[in-house]
């Protein structure tokens, strides 16, 4: 289960910058369809899409499941195909997200929040200490971001701290998703609590809104990001029983909700 510290194919290109050759992140857009039915659109890295599309639609709360899932035969046309049926009835509107925003294209606010589980507040694992969680993002693999310097990273670890998964992308968000929808597609956590239960998440950079719900809904009890969280993205965490660290550099760790977990 070890990750490949390779980028994934397609995710990189090269280009003619001031006379010299320049490496830079791919961005191009996605359809996810159900079916028949296109449910989503995202601009997005190119790279592990069909976990990509199984990790939105779970974190929609519209799959409770892996699905099987495939790149049409077209692969120049960017669109990846899941089975149904979903879990819910749509909106008219359909999503639209960009690489900077996880939330864009919902209709009405109250469809921003997608009914976050409260997670169990007891750590049965190793003890999480402080250094344990602030060294994770050491151990993030991101080749992609290295040859480019314009990729966020996702990164699944086991409640010991081992890396099980990174994946890449011009949206953190869409990161977040493929780890997700790798861990549905390795039949990953507890059936019915989540595929992240028992697992540790951290993010390359700032901790949004939306990466917070994500966990939440993926049932991971400790998200740690290298950035500041917003607000809004503490308030969830509170909320719902999430251990949120942030400012994870040279061996230190703010945690701003969940402290219990941390020995």
């Amino acid at each position: 289960m070890t990750p490949s510290p390779q980028y994934a194919p397609g995710s990189v290109s090269i280009i003619e910058r001031d006379g010299e050759r320049d490496w830079v992140a791919v961005e191009e857009p996605l359809e996810i369809r159900v079916d028949d039915e296109a449910i989503a659109v995202t601009m997005r890295t190119p790279g592990n899409d069909e976990e990509l599309a199984l990790g939105f639609l779970y974190g929609e709360r519209l799959i409770d499941a892996a699905r099987p899932v495939g790149l049409t035969d077209d692969l120049a046309a960017n669109t990846v195909v899941v089975e149904g049926p979903l879990l819910r009835e749509l909106p008219t509107r359909r999503f639209y997200t960009t690489s900077s925003c996880g939330v864009c294209g919902k209709g009405a606010i109250e469809q921003i929040v997608v009914a976050p589980r409260a997670l169990a507040r007891d750590w049965t694992g190793v003890p999480l200490t402080r250094e344990l969680l602030a060294g994770l993002p050491e151990d993030l693999i991101q080749p992609g971001f290295a040859r480019t310097g314009g990729l966020h990273a996702t990164g699944l670890f086991s409640g010991a701290g081992e890396l099980l998964c990174v994946r890449e992308d011009v949206g953190r968000h869409n990161a977040m998703d493929k780890v997700v929808g790798w861990a549905l597609a390795e039949g990953l956590g507890e059936e019915g609590a989540g595929p992240l239960t028992g697992s540790l998440l951290c993010v390359s950079g700032r901790l949004s809104f939306e990466l917070v719900q994500k966990a939440v809904v993926a049932g991971a009890p400790v998200l740690v990001g290298v950035g500041a969280p917003s607000s809004l993205a503490i308030s969830l965490a509170r909320e719902c029983g999430l251990t949120l660290g942030g400012f994870a550099r040279g061996g230190r760790l703010n945690v701003y909700s969940g402290a219990e977990r941390i020995s």
